[in-house]
């Protein structure tokens, strides 16, 4: 019997000692497996008297469930022991502030801000877009729009051409969204009214130019459109864009292969330092340029002039996001930024509408 008792104490010490359950896995099979001391003490029990196994069985059944409910302690102990250490590394600090997501931090571009924008306003006025590629041909690019080859006026784009294809001939990123407005024509019946937002290439770049920049057109295609709807038309898109009440404009000759008559249209405005007002002050600031479209053009598009005519206009999208927003170098608008984005952007839902007013 006391070869029992110095087992069981011994087998009790090695299971308070097991630092893990398999350090406890271990004990338990050298003490109750196949071969463990226990099983084995239990085997020699048909090899005695019924005198010894009446004296021996008890004790040795009392050992092993002793063992087995000692094993089941320390392997509950063990677990909640691995518990509490895999909630203390893992510990979350409630009292952090929540990370914020990505409705928060992100930013909309102000140029797809103000595209949006440009956009509504136009919609409103009952124009729809229209879209064009970015690499364009000669033909839509240049000759279609009334500039002869060899046209002096063709200079007046420094224009990133493409190697020359199998027939000699040379694509060209798209130097205005112009190329939109011709195929708009010969792709629709008149009464027309679109606009054409799009990404357009120069080879230039300073501090209000970029090789690459972004361009809004429109283009109106009636029997009886004329010099009056333009400038009404203009009017209201500069009072709802830059959100005044009013806004005067003046509209100067100039040149443009495409139309005819050709102008460019300031509105008045006030300089305070490095910031712009519109619909004020002695000043004035050019901000685009339209005029009647060219016979010739309807021609190349295969409408009549006696029939049909037309008025376009065309703007930069970046450099009227400059004017609004207050941005003073152009370039920032590409160097990506994430602290410019931050200050300059919009919020993802906040929507441009004429409802509740475009950047509110």
């Amino acid at each position: 019997m006391s070869d029992l008792n110095e087992l069981e104490s011994k087998i009790l010490a090695e299971i308070a000692s097991a630092s893990d359950e398999t350090a406890l896995e271990t004990v338990r099979v050298s003490a109750l497996g196949k071969k463990g001391v226990i099983s084995e003490q239990l085997g020699q029990l048909g090899k005695m008297s019924p005198d010894e196994r009446k004296t021996f069985g008890p004790a040795i059944n009392g050992l092993r469930d002793r063992v087995q409910s000692a094993l089941g302690d320390r392997k509950e102990a063990l677990a909640s022991a691995a518990l509490d250490a895999r909630l203390a590394s893992e510990a979350v600090d409630v009292t952090l502030p929540v990370r914020p997501n990505g409705i928060d931090i992100g930013r909309i571009h102000p140029v797809s801000q103000v595209t949006e924008e440009i956009v509504a306003i136009f919609a409103d006025l009952g124009f729809s877009v229209a879209e064009g590629p970015d690499v364009e041909d000669d033909e839509h690019n240049f000759t279609a729009l009334n500039f002869p080859v060899g046209h002096p006026a063709r200079e007046m784009h420094d224009t990133f051409f493409f190697a020359p294809d199998e027939n000699g001939e040379r694509k060209v990123l798209r130097t205005h969204t112009s190329p939109v407005q011709i195929r708009t024509m010969r792709s629709q019946e008149p009464p027309i009214r679109v606009i054409c937002p799009g990404r357009t290439y120069r080879n230039d770049s300073d501090q209000t130019h970029t090789p690459m920049f972004h361009q809004v057109e429109g283009l109106v295609i009636d029997k009886q459109a004329h010099m009056g709807h333009l400038k009404w038309i203009l009017e209201e898109f500069c009072k709802a864009f830059f959100e005044v009440p009013k806004v005067e404009m003046r509209m100067r000759p100039s040149f443009f292969p495409f139309t005819e008559p050709s102008m460019e249209v300031d509105i008045r405005c006030s300089r305070q330092g490095s910031e712009i007002r519109f619909g004020e002050g002695d000043d004035w600031l050019e901000i685009l340029g339209c005029g009647m479209v060219h016979p010739n053009v309807l021609r190349n598009c295969g409408l009549d002039p006696d029939e049909w005519q037309g008025f376009a206009w065309g703007m930069g999208i970046d450099r009227v996001a400059m004017l609004k927003y207050g941005m003073p170098d152009l370039r920032a608008f590409f160097e990506a930024d994430q602290r410019w984005l931050q200050h300059y952007g919009f919020r993802p839902l906040d929507l441009p509408g004429l409802i509740g007013g475009l950047s509110s």
